[in-house]
Formats: C-alpha cells, sequence, structure tokens
C-alpha cells in the first residue's frame, strides 16, 4: 500500500497487456536508460518469412546497446506464451533485413526528434556519424528486455539459460481505495532491473560480491573511496551554445548539494543540471555524468569497489 496524506493507493492488477505496454514507452527513459530512443511497433520476419511484432525496440546510444522489448505479464505463462514468442522475435531479429529495417527507421525517427538529436548531440555525435553509430550498435547482439508485472521462477529460470543477456523489470500498479480511476504506477529506480543476467555473468567472472545496482554514493564514502565534502563535476553541452560545467558536493550522508538543493541521488542532480543548462530531458544517469576531481565518473568508482574492494588508508 503507498499512503499519501490521508490517500491509500492499493497494489491492483494491470487491466491487460496493452496497459502495460503504455506505461513502457511513455516511460522508456527510466528502463532502457536516459540517452536511449524507442521505436514502436514493427512487423520483423525470420529467415523464410515467418512474421513477428514485438512491442518495441529500444536503442541506447550512450551504452552501445539495444533492446527487443516485449511487455508481458505474469499470469500469461513462461512456456506457453513468453517463451515461445521472444524466441521467435530472435531469430528475426537477427535477419540482415530486420537490421536494416530499424537503422531506416532510427534515422527517420532521428530527423523528425529535437530532442532525439539533442541525445545525440549531448553525446558529441554529430549529425554526420549518426547512421553509422546506430548500424554499429545494431550489429551487436540484442539484449532481450522484458517489463513484466511479476517474475515467476520458471521466467527466471529461462532468462538465465539465454545465449543472449536478458534483462527482467518489474513495474506495478497502484490503483486509490474508493477512487479507482486515479492510478499510480510505479517503476524502479535507477533503471535497475529485477534480473540482469549481464551483470550476474560479470559477478561470475570477476568474483565480485555485488552488483552495480547494488552500490550507492554512501558505499563509496564507507569504502574511503570519496570522502564528504569531496567536489563532484559534471560536464554539459546544450543543443545551443558552449558547453557548461557544473559543480556539486558529496555530503556525509551520500547525498549530494547542488544548485541549492539537496539530491538523495546522483541522477535526480544531474537531470537538475542539465535542465539548468536549458534542455527539457527528464532523465539522465548521473553515475556517468558525474565525476571526481581526478575525472573519474561515479560509474568507474562504482566499479571499483564492486571489482577491487574498499581502498585501504
Amino acid at each position: 500500500m503507498l499512503i499519501f496524506n490521508d490517500r491509500k493507493f492499493v497494489k491492483s492488477s494491470f487491466s491487460s497487456e496493452a496497459e502495460l505496454e503504455k506505461v513502457v514507452i511513455d516511460n522508456y527513459e527510466h528502463l532502457f536508460g536516459p540517452d536511449s530512443f524507442f521505436l514502436p511497433k514493427t512487423k520483423i520476419k525470420t529467415s523464410d518469412g515467418s512474421g513477428t511484432i514485438p512491442d518495441g525496440f529500444a536503442i541506447d546510444i550512450a551504452q552501445k546497446k539495444w533492446y527487443i522489448v516485449e511487455a508481458e505479464l505474469e499470469h500469461h505463462g513462461v512456456w506457453e506464451h513468453i517463451a515461445k514468442q521472444v524466441s521467435k522475435q530472435i531469430v528475426a531479429s537477427l535477419q540482415t533485413q530486420t537490421r536494416k529495417q530499424l537503422v531506416d527507421i532510427s534515422m527517420a525517427l532521428y530527423k523528425s526528434d529535437e530532442t532525439l538529436k539533442e541525445k545525440f548531440n549531448s553525446l558529441e555525435i554529430s549529425p554526420e556519424d549518426t547512421y553509422k553509430t546506430i548500424a554499429e550498435i545494431l550489429e551487436s547482439d540484442p539484449v532481450i528486455g522484458i517489463p513484466i508485472d511479476g517474475i515467476p521462477n520458471d521466467l527466471n529460470d529461462w532468462a538465465r539459460q539465454q545465449k543472449f543477456k536478458v534483462k527482467l523489470w518489474i513495474i506495478n500498479k497502484f490503483i486509490e481505495y474508493n477512487n479507482t480511476g486515479n492510478i499510480i504506477y510505479e517503476l524502479p529506480e535507477e533503471f535497475k532491473p529485477s534480473l540482469d543476467t549481464e551483470e550476474e555473468d560479470k559477478i561470475l567472472v570477476s568474483n565480485a560480491s555485488m552488483t552495480k545496482y547494488d552500490i550507492y554514493i554512501i558505499d563509496l564514502i564507507n569504502s574511503n573511496i570519496i570522502k564528504p565534502h569531496d567536489k563532484l563535476f559534471m560536464k554539459y553541452k546544450p543543443k545551443n551554445g558552449p558547453p557548461k560545467v557544473y559543480e556539486a558536493t558529496v555530503l556525509e550522508d551520500g547525498s549530494i548539494s547542488f544548485l541549492n538543493k539537496i539530491f538523495t541521488s546522483p541522477s535526480y542532480a544531474a537531470v537538475a543540471g542539465i535542465q539548468d543548462a536549458g534542455s527539457t530531458r527528464q532523465t539522465a544517469n548521473g553515475w556517468n555524468s558525474w565525476k571526481d576531481i581526478n575525472g573519474k565518473t561515479l560509474a568507474e568508482l562504482r566499479e571499483h569497489l564492486q571489482q577491487k574492494g574498499p581502498i585501504q588508508l
């Protein structure tokens, strides 16, 4: 249950898969990353011409990954529906014609979408290099991205047996008690999947003790990797105008003081800076945006803790 003043919101089921799909499309950056863009449902075909239609495709420019997106409801069943449907989508996505089709759709979107142009610009990818960048990302293996309202054990087991990486995100729905027209959707913080086979594989290979999603700034402080009152810096280039450099301060509890406000997350602080620079963007990955005095991103410092442990003084 969620409580706001005297109002109560109780967890509820999605009315249909289409409802969940709409939540995913409207909020895709909170799942696939702030530098991603979303391609709508597109029919793709296997080599023998059998057609299939995923719920969409997401392309993360910064991380150079792309996703086959299939929003699912838990009660549809793993073996009767989810595994069968996704397997066909994977086969179709590997076809040369499919990848060319997705590049063409991406370029058409780029030409018409100013927000997407801003994402490429902020990553210092020129318009001349846009086609090449998208094509190179789509040459890599896709990630299977499944937003879902609950994860049965069989889906966990199936995901871990796949050749391709799988990410599962749980999305919850809450309806106000005695006012069923008032709905709240809960999405994961900091783009955190409930299951991420890529991160699990990294832990097995490196013998790390935790995933990157389990590490917060307070953990970096407690491990002597950063200290309270250390400065963080973020550079952002607005579409029109020179790059801007912002400075923030790490506080003792792991929060960030920036623009005369306190932020509990580096990503929320990064969004504030981007909007201060004149952008309308609503998401940012603060772990990649903020750097310490030595030019290391918070993500790099987090990786140090994940792989090597605390710094000994």
